[in-house]
């Protein structure tokens, strides 16, 4: 496929679904999600054009013998297998199992919201999956095509609805080998595989460059918060040294005291799930709100910070609010400084660590008490917070620009995919993908 014209995020932008010219002659599939499709292709279910489970490591295996584990937290939608984990057979979880060879195509089978599916290309020999997945192999089809009608969001959303369970919800693998699928001649699912695979390639390249300049800003945040809440806004200031090794020097007449001196953690309230559609108080869980709730007594500011779940992650409310029984909360009544001082100082302290050596990982109160951080007094901590709120405003707007424009790479991408293997384009005959 020529390369003269490449996707930019200016393209996605303008041009959200590549649209190309539909076939011709097209026919009733009798599917609901399909309707109609080229005339000269077929619809099959997933287990005729490829098998489930084919190999899994046995529990007679060398204890020794080292794999390389991936898991489903392992696995992006978008991105594929993003991590490896090297281990030995013996001190490999009872999941390690399932065997995986090049033109497989790995789909979570557990918490399939997550949407971990991957295809697999230049697999090692010790390449070994979860469980948790289902191992697809193709027969009959082309695995460049299998993969990207897997990658569908069609086939993703039939496998989700499928589905059972509610905090952990899981399909059989079984259940993923009824799903219809159009199948084209085997010429053109190597046209569509290669074209569609060299758009998506460019898309991908363009949302890692995205997602690297966003984890560059939000390094770049993070310095300008630390050089503020331990050095100060005056740069002539008088310094001294802390104690604290990560610290560094703070000004001269600042102190250091134990985070339990300068706030407490009060715990989130339980509130029943049937009284969150009241639409009167935002209520907070550990990734932020999760519904409204009608509440006489509301925090407002207040911090939020995840307790369990996304323990440590901090939220910070200026209207009235409401935290659940996996948060904790700091308002006016558990500290007398600066409420978005202090929201400033935490994002610094690393909270989203937690006790990670728990049977159950969350934020200890105790854990965070024993932190030491740097006070000053009440109108620096103002001028401190409004500088802040000032510099990272733009930065902050900047990584929503960023992530705005993966949302769209993604929206595009899937599009592509869609368009393509559904037969709603007709790619044969063209060079390139864009015009």
């Amino acid at each position: 496929m020529s390369n003269n014209r490449q996707i930019t995020s200016r393209t996605v932008e303008k041009k959200p679904i590549i649209m190309k010219k539909p076939y011709d002659k097209l026919r009733d599939t009798g599917i609901d999600w399909l309707k109609v499709m080229p005339e000269h292709w077929e619809v099959k279910r997933l287990k005729y054009v490829s098998s489930c489970n084919d190999e899994s490591l046995p529990e007679t295996t060398d204890p020794d013998y080292q794999i390389l584990y991936v898991d489903i937290s392992s696995v992006s939608g978008t991105s594929g297998i993003i991590a490896k984990e090297e281990m030995s057979f013996e001190d490999a979880p009872s999941r390690a199992r399932r065997i995986v060879k090049d033109g497989d195509t790995i789909v979570s089978t557990v918490r399939t919201y997550l949407k971990a599916i991957a295809p697999i290309n230049d697999a090692e020999d010790n390449l070994i999956v979860s469980t948790g997945f289902a191992v697809l192999r193709p027969f009959n089809i082309f695995p460049g095509y299998l993969s990207l009608v897997i990658q569908s969001h069609y086939v993703v959303d039939s496998i989700v609805a499928r589905s059972v369970g509610v905090s952990y919800p899981a399909i059989n693998a079984s259940d993923i080998g009824s799903i219809f699928v159009p199948v084209p001649p085997i010429n053109e699912q190597l046209n569509i595989a290669n074209k569609v695979q060299s758009a998506v390639s460019s898309i991908d390249d363009l949302i890692r460059k995205k997602e690297q300049m966003i984890e560059l800003l939000k390094e770049k945040r993070i310095a300008l918060i630390t050089q503020a809440v331990t050095k100060g806004l005056d740069p002539d200031a008088k310094m001294k040294d802390s104690g604290i090794e990560w610290m560094g020097e703070v000004p001269e007449h600042w102190e250091t005291q134990k985070l339990r001196r300068v706030c407490k953690f009060a715990y989130g309230d339980s509130l029943p799930d049937d009284d969150r559609n009241d639409e009167q108080v935002p209520v907070y869980g550990s990734n932020g709100i999760v519904g409204f709730h009608d509440m006489s007594n509301t925090l407002s500011p207040a911090i939020i910070i995840g307790r369990k779940g996304s323990y440590g992650k901090l939220n910070y409310s200026q209207d009235s609010a409401f935290a659940i029984d996996t948060t904790y909360y700091i308002d006016r009544k558990t500290t007398s400084h600066n409420i978005r001082w202090l929201f400033y100082m935490l994002t610094i302290l690393r909270l989203d660590e937690g006790s990670k050596d728990s049977a159950v990982p969350g934020l200890a109160r105790e854990d965070a008490y024993s932190l030491a951080v740097p006070v000053c007094d009440p109108d620096e901590q103002q001028a401190i917070a409004s500088f802040l709120d000032h510099e990272t405003e733009h930065i902050d707007a900047l990584i929503q620009k960023h992530e705005r424009v993966i949302e769209l790479l993604q929206e595009y991408r899937s599009s592509l995919i869609h368009h393509a293997v559904t037969g709603k384009i007709d790619l044969r005959g063209y060079d390139d993908q864009l015009r």
